[in-house]
């Protein structure tokens, strides 16, 4: 195992520099250009005169967009190898400093969407599988069918309208993560308003997932039961909870845990929408205002963390793998 991992960790030195290298070239090819924007937000329209265009000329030259692209990015990923994201175009603040100011809200978000996913989505798999071609069945199976096509964005709107102070209800707050003046209120009446600001962010993080691994979870246990060994667990007596729970359910396992590996990263590109509506300060609407005024040392250091969190994903998922299922050796 201890090779294996060591392997693995090694391979992720090549495959980040691909992903990072194809990137960088894509982000390239994208229309606008950053000082125009960047000379646009500080001094208004940009004239055609000679002084403009030296103006110009002289911002290139000082974050080093005159160079190839090829030269820019082996500089940047020289950089990043010291940890050194790079200054926005922006503001000039270091980019390392703008994501770590956003990064604990996002993390936060995911974290609390993919344990709820979990959760809740497990049990709705097995309570499917164990009672087939049933009302229960085919009522979960429609309800979640509804969730996942229901786009992020457009449940945001609804619930805002519906339950944050839109038309009917007021009972959710749908801006930020706290209230004004939160700071200074007892730690137990900051936490209860802390939750309630999230409840309808994370709602919206959390059902599509739920839908997906719920599918998964039951599709998964489905193929377990019907195998022989299950059949052998009931011949011998074994009450139904632990034929279901003790021998099945671990061994359907596999597919849920190779979505693991992927649902924190989609989790934090998926709340570039749901942090703009409900005006919430992460790594998503960072993203989307990098994207915006095209700051690229800001969206290439956010896809590096998403690029990193995927292949640590990834591992775990593997190690993962041999918890669930002893069968399977690394080797």
């Amino acid at each position: 195992m201890r090779t294996y991992l060591i392997r693995r960790f090694l391979l992720i030195i090549p495959t980040f520099i691909g992903i990072t290298l194809i990137t960088f070239f894509v982000l390239q090819l994208a229309p606008g250009n950053p000082v125009y924007i960047m000379l646009q937000q500080h001094g208004g329209a940009i004239a055609a005169d000679a002084a403009t265009q030296e103006i110009i000329e002289q911002t290139r030259a000082q974050f080093g967009l005159d160079r190839p692209i090829w030269q820019q990015y082996i500089s940047w990923l020289g950089d990043l190898m010291r940890l050194d994201f790079g200054t926005s175009f922006r503001d000039g603040r270091p980019v390392i400093d703008k994501i770590m100011e956003r990064l604990p809200v996002t993390l936060e978000l995911s974290l609390i969407s993919i344990f709820l996913t979990y959760l809740i989505s497990v049990p709705i798999g097995v309570y499917s599988a164990t009672h087939q071609r049933t009302w229960g069945d085919t009522v979960t199976t429609v309800t979640l069918f509804i969730l996942y096509s229901m786009p992020s964005f457009w449940a945001a709107m609804l619930l805002i309208f519906f339950f944050g102070g839109g038309q009917f209800l007021n009972w959710f707050p749908v801006h930020g993560i706290q209230s004004i003046g939160a700071e200074g209120l007892p730690w137990h009446r900051w936490l209860i308003d802390h939750i309630w600001h999230l409840v309808l962010p994370v709602f919206c993080l959390t059902y599509t997932g739920l839908a997906v691994l719920s599918r998964y979870a039951r599709a998964g246990m489905v193929d377990v039961i019907r195998q022989d060994y299950i059949r052998t667990a009931r011949a011998y007596g074994f009450s139904e909870k632990v034929v279901v729970f003790k021998y099945a359910l671990r061994n359907s396992l596999i597919p849920i845990i190779t979505l693991a590996a992927t649902l924190l990263p989609a989790l934090i590109s998926g709340s570039v929408i749901i942090e703009r509506i409900f005006s919430i300060p992460g790594m998503g609407r960072l993203a989307f205002e990098a994207v915006l005024t095209r700051d690229y040392p800001v969206i290439m250091g956010i896809l590096a963390i998403s690029a990193v969190l995927t292949l640590i994903g990834l591992i775990i998922s593997d190690i993962l793998y041999a918890v669930a299922d002893p069968r399977i050796r690394f080797e």
